[in-house]
């Protein structure tokens, strides 16, 4: 009996989204019959699909001309495991790259994660402290890379003595990045319905528990969002490591050693006018790390998300 009652209900479900889906659906005559009563509705459709074109047109005229310009110099040399001025090789900035991402976010994943649950589960509704930091951190968003450069250079390379090393940078860019993390970080959390706190708190569940069992894991897409725009500015980044990591085109033995990562390599090799073949090669390479950097966060994204 209970089996057909379930059937039953799940065949009327099936026919009232079936049913949804034919309302919602029109041809395109319907379309310019209604188009047609309101031709606002058309004009704002034409300059929608005007826009989507055009910004899809710039992504594939940028792509190509990086593609066009550098495929034909991904030359072995290119990939050697040293650098010298003859073969201008990637390979220790790419190395560089990673161990700048990885240190970077080492640092700002945890303290804006972190800050994030203290400004949505903890702090009080209308704390002026809240306001502060959420107009703070949109601020420090704005900022041009420059200033954090500057700003590393003077007080980890200068008045901490650090030089110019991968831990320089590495801080110099957590501090960029830390509001990006921290502002998705937030929306992914308030994005929690309260219904999961009140249930958790319903059953008993104490506040940490609560926080880090029910609420962080269904926000953890959101988050990785964010930990991915972060990592894209730090791939990309090179004004603020051209003042605190410098541009010694080999691999640190220490933190404390200078690193050139590969968006610096790229303008160097541009800079010096005599290697701009291997710049538009470089450029390729930094495309293909990105790409495979979303592919790879996307993925994990979607996989935490499904468990």
């Amino acid at each position: 009996m209970e089996g057909n009652i379930n059937t039953a209900a799940e065949v009327k479900l099936n026919g009232l989204h079936g049913n949804a889906q034919a309302i919602n659906h029109q041809t395109w005559r319907e379309r310019l019959k209604s188009y047609r009563r309101t031709p606002g509705s058309l004009l704002l459709f034409l300059l929608v699909g005007l826009a989507a074109l055009v910004t899809a047109a710039m992504l594939i005229f940028l792509v190509g001309y990086i593609l066009v310009n550098g495929v034909p110099y991904l030359t072995p040399e290119l990939f050697s495991w040293t650098y010298t001025s003859d073969n201008c090789s990637v390979v220790p900035a790419m190395i560089n790259t990673l161990l700048m991402t990885l240190l970077s976010l080492l640092v700002a994943v945890p303290l804006g994660v972190l800050s994030a649950v203290y400004l949505v589960e903890y702090a009080k509704k209308g704390n002026r402290l809240v306001k502060v930091i959420r107009v703070t951190a949109e601020t420090l968003t704005g900022i041009p890379s420059i200033v954090y450069g500057l700003f590393g250079m003077l007080f980890f390379v200068s008045a901490l003595k650090w030089g110019y090393s991968l831990l320089a940078g590495a801080c110099t860019l957590s501090i960029m990045i830390l509001p990006v993390i921290l502002r998705t970080t937030e929306e992914a959390l308030l994005s929690v319905p309260d219904s999961f706190r009140e249930g958790s708190f319903g059953l008993g569940a104490g506040k940490l528990r609560t926080v880090f069992r029910i609420v962080l894991p269904p926000a953890v897409p959101g988050i990785l969002s964010g930990i991915i725009l972060a990592t894209g500015r730090i791939v990309g980044e090179t004004a603020a490591l051209i003042y605190t990591a410098g541009s010694v085109a080999k691999v640190p033995s220490g933190v404390f050693g200078s690193a050139r990562t590969l968006a610096v390599h790229m303008y160097n090799l541009s800079n010096e006018g005599l290697h701009v073949n291997q710049a538009y090669a470089t450029a390729v390479v930094l495309l293909a790390v990105v790409i495979l950097i979303n592919l790879i966060s996307s993925r994990l994204a979607r996989r935490i998300a499904g468990s």
